[in-house]
């Protein structure tokens, strides 16, 4: 009985062998690529020598850091031995402390010394050290960094020691899928390598203006940050940084800024010591559903400008409020979060041909940037206080009571000289003004693209639209301080 079973098991078997060698007979190739690399000991052993373990050092206590002082405890207490040697020798004072942080880092130019780290890792540091896979160190200073990619170049003495580089590939042609290495100092261990493959690409992870990273499954823990991601061809395409963890270890979630955005903000660090990024002066929202349909686009691509900052390379008309940025220098814009990479990605001092969409229809203008270091102080606005006033008259309008600006409505809500329009005194709980975040205080400027100064000329504005059988109203809204941005109302 037991061999009936038996058999026709093993004539499954046989019929399943002969299925997978005719398998392999006729896509082997494809098979061998699916099955991923045997091993990666040769591509490693060539590249551990390039990465490095950053260990840094920051003194406190030392700049008038108040000292803990040892508690008074009843005589013969228990605890008595314990806090004695806590407080050993720290008699009372203020004591320096070094506190010591570990992170990875990577050589880039060994005639030069130059290693790339993360600007996390080194922050606040007083010292920084470069070590070795051969257990030398040697002093790192700090070239230059960037906040906002979180990049920094240190440089150590090549005359001490013979270095070792590694090149920075190409992350624009890595796809999903692809096999890649990590080699790093997780929790101190120097020198772990670990395997995967790119998870995702383009990832935003709300960490800065730039965000473009690689996602990747190869395990990327606590003290990685600053670490190469190779490909399979030894070369860097991006520089570990960010994990998410509830428990503070790798759950296949790691991020690495792609070697694309990195190169060209570690030549401005190295030049320089400080990036100089294109700046295009105006500030920008995303192009919703509504808001593409209450500008007659035909679908939601693009960044709206929702305002020009004063003094800025575009302050001349060039550029307008509520016009739609869809290409800058020939690359395009699908939606708002590519036109800072790529404006910041553009010379200074450059002349470059921006598509816009204003009123429905195409143009290209020219416009020469401006740098971003020196404009970031332009955009700051300062904020007045205010005091409560009397209202003046008004008129009620999708959910919104508004009023003509005068000096009482700009000292109750504190509005600033240069902000024009009509302000919002009242918005109705649960109404559509209410549900797009819209508070009192704000100045409505233009409705449709077109500027209003008025209570009347806001309901007839409306009414207009409404007539013209629009379903939704677009308004651009002003806060007291001149701050831009559009909202979208039903008006239905």
């Amino acid at each position: 009985m037991m061999l009936k079973r038996f058999l026709p098991a093993v004539r499954g078997l046989a019929f399943a062998a002969a299925a997978a060698s005719l398998l392999a007979q006729t896509a082997g190739p494809a098979m061998a690529q699916q099955a991923g690399p045997a091993s990666v000991a040769d591509l490693a052993e060539g590249l551990l020598e390039a990465v490095v373990n950053i260990s840094t050092s920051q003194n406190r206590g030392s700049a008038g850091e108040e000292a803990v002082p040892m508690p008074q405890l009843p005589e013969g207490s228990p605890f008595q031995d314990f806090f004695d040697e806590f407080f050993k020798d720290r008699g009372g004072d203020a004591m320096p402390r070094r506190v010591q942080s570990l992170g990875s880092g990577f050589v880039i130019d060994a005639e030069q010394g130059i290693i790339i780290t993360n600007n996390h890792v080194i922050a606040d540091a007083d010292e920084i050290e470069a070590n070795f896979s051969d257990g030398s160190k040697l002093k790192a200073e700090l070239v230059g960094r960037d906040t906002k990619t979180d990049i920094a170049v240190l440089k150590v003495d090549p005359t001490k020691k013979k270095l070792k580089a590694v090149p920075f590939g190409n992350s624009g042609a890595i796809r999903i899928g692809d096999w890649v290495m990590a080699i790093g100092n997780p929790f101190g261990l120097g020198g772990t390598v670990t395997v995967g493959i790119v998870s995702a690409r383009n990832r935003d992870i709300n960490s800065g203006p730039y965000d473009d990273f690689i996602q990747t499954d190869a395990a990327i823990n606590r003290g990685n940050s600053g670490g190469p991601l190779f490909n399979m061809n030894g070369e860097v395409i991006g520089i570990n940084t960010a994990i998410i963890s509830p428990s503070g270890g790798s759950i296949g979630i790691g991020f690495s800024i792609p070697s694309d955005l990195a190169v060209g903000v570690i030549a401005q660090l190295r030049e320089f010591g400080e990036t100089r990024r294109g700046w295009l002066g105006v500030r920008i929202q995303p192009v919703t559903d509504d808001i593409a349909e209450s500008l007659g686009m035909a679908t939601a691509e693009g960044a709206l400008v929702a305002g020009v900052i004063k003094g800025g390379p575009v302050d001349n008309g060039i550029i307008q409020a509520g016009d739609v940025i869809i290409r800058f220098d020939g690359r395009p814009v699908r939606e708002m979060r590519d036109l800072p990479r790529i404006v910041a990605d553009s010379p200074v001092g450059k002349e470059v041909d921006v598509v816009i969409v204003r009123k429905g229809e195409e143009q290209v203008v020219k416009v020469t940037l401006g740098r971003l270091e020196d404009g970031e102080q332009m955009a700051e606005n300062e904020a007045g206080d205010a005091e409560e006033g009397e209202a003046v008259a008004t008129a009620a309008v999708l959910g919104m009571t508004v009023g003509a600006i005068d000096d009482a409505a700009r000292e109750r809500f504190g509005i600033v000289p240069d902000v024009s329009g009509v302000v919002i005194t009242e918005v109705a709980p649960n109404s559509a003004a209410a549900d797009k975040g819209i508070t009192a205080g704000e100045v409505i400027t233009e409705i449709a693209q077109e500027s209003v100064s008025s209570p009347q000329q806001v309901v007839d504005r409306i009414a207009a639209l409404k007539e013209q059988g629009r379903r939704n109203a677009l308004l651009m809204l002003s806060s007291k301080t001149g701050e831009l941005r559009f909202v979208t109302l039903r008006m239905d």
